[in-house]
């Protein structure tokens, strides 16, 4: 298909100055064809990328393949977004980016997300993996993969180098405050397990999620089935670098009785609201928060505090108040592009600013307890 256009987008060169276009005759004349003003316009403005091709098929020192160059120009034309959650993939590197919301991929075990200084930074560890295990920290700017600059930009591509083959390590140059630091991680096999409980003290029920993946409702249910009975909750989602919406949005569901978890609003100001019925749990909620509370875990907490059916407690979370739509196309590349902003239930757009806790503990170690004296007044 792409040869296809670039020899129309040749033509139009040929016969421009020699032929008067209409904006619906599209005629043979020998070798030439005449099309459509339309048309015309469409083509016309990648007449300057199709010529630099040629030049660079002419004059680069080494052969170069059709599909390498279209890859780069279409990674080039989302990269001119400037929009750093916005990619184009190729079908190995689509590949990975499937891997990661099934919760099972060869790599260093940690969430990464650009930020708005054009840098790459670590969001969390994930608990017992190979990035934990080398002190890899949350909040640590990843400026090098195996000696190579990343930024923000170029994430995906970042997260495809460190990821590799099982048993290799890849070296990391991180910036931590004003140090920079080289270390060396290995790659294994991570299996996500993203929700974990337990019951605290007053038969409070504690559920820690760690991303939004595919397993995560059913993990969700189990949970909060096994922690039958219990006079309030507690959802930690501190570390959360978020994930996928519609798997959020299943767990609001079941916290918050009838209301809106979160809409949206597109480039045409179309909105989509997304609902939850009736059903609820009926004990008191509080959500841990922190900076590196991010995405899905916002509209989580957004959702429950907007609704009045619990609070939040710990520090301003991270701030990201985009949606992606990640799509695969025919040939087994795909696309990831920010194709909404969201509002909380109560009309906030967070993006860069966060969601401030309703009770703000900047002590980690104490957060917990916050949340378990709040419930129990609400017990009592």
């Amino acid at each position: 298909m792409i040869s296809k256009k670039r020899a129309v987008a040749y033509g139009v060169v040929l016969v421009i100055g020699t032929a008067i276009l209409t904006s619906t005759l599209q005629i043979a004349l020998g070798n030439k064809v005449v099309i459509s003003k339309d048309t015309y316009e469409i083509y016309k403005k990648y007449n300057k990328m199709l010529g630099l091709e040629q030049l660079v098929k002419e004059d680069f020192y080494k052969d170069v393949s059709d599909e390498s160059l279209v890859d780069g120009a279409i990674k080039g034309m989302f990269y001119g977004l400037d929009d750093p959650y916005s990619q184009y993939y190729t079908k190995e590197e689509f590949t990975k980016i499937k891997e990661q919301t099934t919760g099972a991929f060869v790599g260093i075990g940690v969430y990464l997300s650009p930020n708005e200084n054009d840098e790459i930074t670590v969001i969390s560890p994930i608990e017992e993996s190979p990035a934990q295990k080398a002190g890899i920290l949350a909040g640590d700017k990843i400026l090098k993969v195996n000696g190579t600059v990343v930024s923000a930009k170029d994430v995906d591509k970042a997260i495809s180098m460190i990821k590799g083959k099982e048993g290799t390590k890849v070296e990391l140059t991180i910036k931590r405050g004003e140090e920079i630091i080289d270390v060396k991680v290995s790659r294994e096999e991570i299996v996500t397990h993203t929700v974990s409980h337990e019951k605290l003290e007053d038969n409070i029920g504690y559920i820690k999620i760690t991303s939004f993946n595919e397993n995560t409702y059913d993990d969700f249910k189990i949970a909060l089935n096994d922690l039958s009975n219990i006079s309030g909750l507690i959802i930690d989602v501190r570390d959360n670098p978020g994930g996928l919406l519609d798997v959020c949005k299943n767990i609001v569901d079941t916290l918050i009785g009838e209301g809106t978890i979160v809409y949206t609003k597109d480039n045409k100001g179309n909105t989509e609201y997304l609902k939850s019925d009736k059903n609820k749990i009926n004990v008191p909620i509080a959500v841990l928060t922190n900076e590196s509370s991010a995405s899905a875990s916002e509209i989580l907490t957004g959702a429950i505090v907007d609704n009045k059916a619990g609070i939040s407690v710990g520090t301003t979370t991270f701030g990201k108040g985009l949606v992606q739509s990640l799509r695969e196309l025919k040939d087994g590349t795909g696309y990831k592009l920010t194709t909404s902003q969201y509002y909380t239930p109560s009309g906030n757009y967070i993006n860069e600013k966060g969601i401030k806790p309703t009770i703000e503990e900047t002590d980690e170690n104490k957060q917990l307890g916050v949340a378990i004296d709040w419930i129990k007044k609400q017990i009592n």
